[in-house]
């Protein structure tokens, strides 16, 4: 009874172990995961507005309003020789109306996806953001240890490393905003007067 339990649990745990120790994987499906939840945000009136303004952003479109255009004008000119009213006389005020209308209505179709658009790369910026300074957490605790290990193993020389005791202090991104602001106001009136020369 106990060797069929372990047969039978042996095929599962080396799946969860590679399954554990494949952090290509994990990034994969984590990535893919925040694009899903990202996918179910999306509403049916927005999905419905993205796929119009995927139509108009094809060359299928343009041919579609070229085509437009040359009928109403064809129809136009040519409907009164065979009996039709002429509708929308030249320099057809009723034509550029609709194209001007269509241009309206793609315009903000355009902008309603670009404004989704920009909040999801905000959020991406953001999250890349939070990684970089975990990451960088981490490097410094790294240093930190490996400094700490070398000060305490005795067939290890002990030596001070300027450079390892700088790069173990964390990076406090408030003072390097502060300090991007402070180059940004010193370089300015530098900029400015290259500019009025």
């Amino acid at each position: 009874m106990e060797t069929e339990s372990a047969t039978t649990q042996a095929p599962a745990a080396p799946a969860d172990h590679a399954h554990g120790l494949d952090p290509m994987s994990q990034n994969i499906e984590t990535i893919l995961a925040f694009y899903k939840r990202e996918d179910e945000k999306i509403g049916r009136a927005q999905r419905l507005l993205e796929q119009v303004s995927a139509f108009m952003g094809s060359p299928l479109s343009v041919a579609c309003i070229l085509l437009f255009v040359v009928s109403w004008i064809a129809v136009d000119l040519l409907g009164p020789r065979i009996g039709w009213v002429e509708f929308d006389p030249p320099p057809f005020f009723w034509l550029q109306g609709v194209v001007g209308l269509g241009a309206l209505l793609t315009a903000t179709v355009v902008l309603i996806k670009q404004e989704r658009l920009s909040r999801f790369e905000e959020q991406r910026a953001h999250l890349h953001l939070q990684v970089t300074l975990l990451t960088e957490r981490k490097a410094s605790k790294i240093i930190d240890l490996i400094e700490e290990l070398r000060r305490d193993l005795p067939m290890v020389q002990d030596r001070h490393d300027p450079e390892s005791a700088v790069l173990q202090e964390p990076t406090h991104p408030d003072r390097v905003l502060a300090a991007m602001d402070e180059r940004r106001e010193a370089e300015r009136p530098q900029d400015d007067a290259e500019k009025h020369k």
